[in-house]
């Protein structure tokens, strides 16, 4: 290859053809094959360019070699207005998420709304006896807590990854963009709005069961089934959050280099042998720490849709772990318990987040840190 800069474009004309897998091989390699004459052009471009621009002088060159490093005070003061920007964020956060866990303190107290935490009495670790004792609530609770996360997490996880592939094997930008913008709307939508919009369809007096009775057919019981609750829930969240979650993986994606797919479709690799061998493989960082993450919120399963739909089917199939710290200690004012409760599910998904952190890094993965 270094003998084809010297030489002129007939010659280049005269050289014996590059088939494509020894192009492919060189792409793979790093070190792309290209005819003599551009190689020709590229050099006399740069050495033209060498000639008109001036020689940086020692002092120029040596500009950032050996500087001394500024301050802290001196990146603050420059940084000023970034950081100004942070505070609000900040400032809500340390509110909401650190200085509130000091509440935690009323999972060992007889805490009463009209005193202070401090005025109420210590009762050690009696109100964790719903937890220790199996209160039927609680495991009723903790029951549909589980059934429910591992439905969702079998369905709704897996959906985003393989709609962002089929997005991703859509050839027309514009037919793309359109689709990622309807998909990407219901994630903007609340949970009062989502869950009318749900019963204004499938409700016993929606536009389904008008319809069928317009009919003379039997209508549908849904909205207040509560042996279909559960594929309720499941339906609206995928509905609502499936499309605004391939927004990773789509991102992902667009980092798998190109030439893997050259390289095994030349080999002869089907569609569904590339995504096997190039594409799952390339999103594989971003599925366990998405995983990773899912694991320790996993027993948070969406308290404000769940709420707002409970009284349709009763708590008995309703009721998860957030439903009842709420029932439990706002409106059955035992503030103490709920609070346990709370506490208990918060270092749960602590530990669960730990564990598989540690399992990632067991099939060397990075995870959500490296120990």
């Amino acid at each position: 290859m270094i003998a084809l800069i010297g030489s002129t474009p007939d010659d280049c004309v005269k050289k014996r053809p590059i088939g494509p897998r020894r192009k492919l091989q060189s792409r793979i390699l790093g070190a792309p094959l290209v005819s003599g004459f551009v190689l020709m052009v590229v050099e006399r471009t740069l050495v033209s360019t060498s000639a008109v621009l001036p020689e940086a002088s020692p002092g120029e060159a040596a500009v950032g070699v050996g500087k001394p490093r500024k301050k802290w005070g001196q990146r603050f003061w420059r940084d000023k207005t970034l950081l100004l920007m942070c505070v609000p964020g900040l400032a809500v956060l340390i509110t909401f998420h650190y200085a509130a866990l000091a509440g935690n303190v009323i999972a060992w107290k007889d805490y009463k709304p009209y005193l202070s935490i401090g005025a109420s009495d210590w009762v050690g670790w009696d109100n964790f006896t719903v937890i220790t004792e199996g209160d039927p609530a609680f495991l009723g609770a903790v029951r549909n807590t589980l059934v429910l996360t591992l439905v969702q997490s079998v369905l709704v996880f897996p959906a985003p990854i393989m709609l962002a592939l089929l997005l991703n094997s859509v050839f027309s930008q514009r037919v793309k963009r359109v689709v990622q913008s309807v998909l990407y709307l219901p994630h903007f939508l609340s949970w009062v709005v989502v869950v009318a919009v749900f019963q204004q369809i499938l409700g016993g007096g929606g536009l389904i069961n008008s319809f069928l009775r317009q009919q003379g057919a039997t209508t549908l019981d849904i909205i207040g089934n509560p042996d279909l609750f559960i594929a309720l829930l499941t339906s609206q969240v995928m509905w609502k959050d499936t499309g605004w979650a391939t927004i990773l993986f789509l991102a992902a994606l667009s980092g798998i280099d190109s030439s893997l797919y050259e390289a095994t479709a030349v080999d002869g690799a089907s569609r569904w042998r590339q995504i096997w061998h190039v594409t799952l493989p390339g999103l594989r960082g971003v599925i366990i720490l998405l995983l990773i993450l899912r694991l320790g919120d996993s027993l948070s399963v969406g308290f404000e849709q769940i709420i707002l739909q409970q009284r349709a089917v009763g708590i008995g199939a309703s009721e998860v772990i957030d439903t009842y710290v709420f029932n439990h200690g706002v409106v059955g004012n035992a503030w103490g318990e709920a609070t346990a409760v709370g506490l208990a599910k918060g270092v749960i998904g602590t530990l669960l987040v730990l564990g598989a952190n540690k399992m990632a890094h067991v099939f060397g993965e990075q995870g959500v840190y490296k120990a």
